[in-house]
C-alpha cells in the first residue's frame, strides 16, 4: 500500500533541514528553532515518518575509517534491457554490500555503480562476481576515487538552500 503524502509547509521544512544536519537534535531544541511547541514537533516528524518523507534514519559512516578506503565508481553497459536478462545482474547487485548506490542512468552507460572496499584484490574478486559469465554485460568501465571532493546525503529544502532563482525569460 503507497504511503500517503502530503503537502510540505514551512515549519516541515525547516524540521527537515534540521534534521539532515543532525538527526538527533534533541526535539525541544527543534522546536525551539523552528518556533514550535516540541509536542507538535514530535507530531510532526511522527507524520513525516510514516509518510515516507523521512524514509529512514541512519549513521553515515567515514568508509576509510571502516577499513574501506578504496572507492570506484563503475559504469556499465548492457547488450539489453529485456527484464529477464538484467534480472540476474540485479540480484547480484542487490546482494552485494560493497556496491554502495547502483543508478540506471542514460548515455552509453546503463548502469553506475558506487562500491567501497577494502584492497583492488577485493575489487577483482567483486568484478568477477558481478559481471563474469554473465552474457548481458557487454562491458564495465572502472574508475577509481582519488578524493572525495564533495560528498552529502542533505537534500535542499529550504528556499535559501536550492541556489540562485533561475533567469527571467
Amino acid at each position: 500500500m503507497p504511503k500517503q503524502t502530503h503537502a510540505l509547509d514551512s515549519f516541515d521544512l525547516a524540521i527537515l533541514d534540521l534534521l539532515q544536519r543532525d538527526n538527533r537534535m534533541p526535539q525541544r531544541e527543534i522546536a525551539e528553532r523552528v518556533n514550535l511547541s516540541a509536542p507538535a514537533v514530535q507530531r510532526r516528524i511522527r507524520r513525516l515518518e510514516d509518510s515516507g518523507v523521512i524514509a529512514r534514519q541512519v549513521a553515515v559512516l567515514d568508509p576509510a575509517k571502516v577499513g574501506r578506503p578504496l572507492m570506484l565508481m563503475v559504469q556499465v553497459q548492457l547488450e539489453s534491457e529485456k527484464p529477464e536478462l538484467r534480472a540476474p545482474l540485479y540480484r547480484r547487485i542487490a546482494a552485494e554490500p560493497a556496491v554502495q548506490q547502483c543508478y540506471s542512468v542514460t548515455g552509453e552507460t546503463d548502469y553506475l555503480l558506487v562500491i567501497t572496499l577494502p584492497s583492488m584484490e577485493e575489487y577483482d574478486a567483486l568484478a568477477r562476481r558481478l559481471f563474469e559469465g554473465d552474457d548481458n554485460v557487454r562491458h564495465f568501465k572502472t574508475s577509481v576515487v582519488l578524493r572525495r571532493l564533495k560528498y552529502g546525503l542533505q537534500l535542499p529544502v529550504l528556499e535559501e538552500d536550492a541556489g540562485p532563482p533561475p533567469p527571467a525569460r
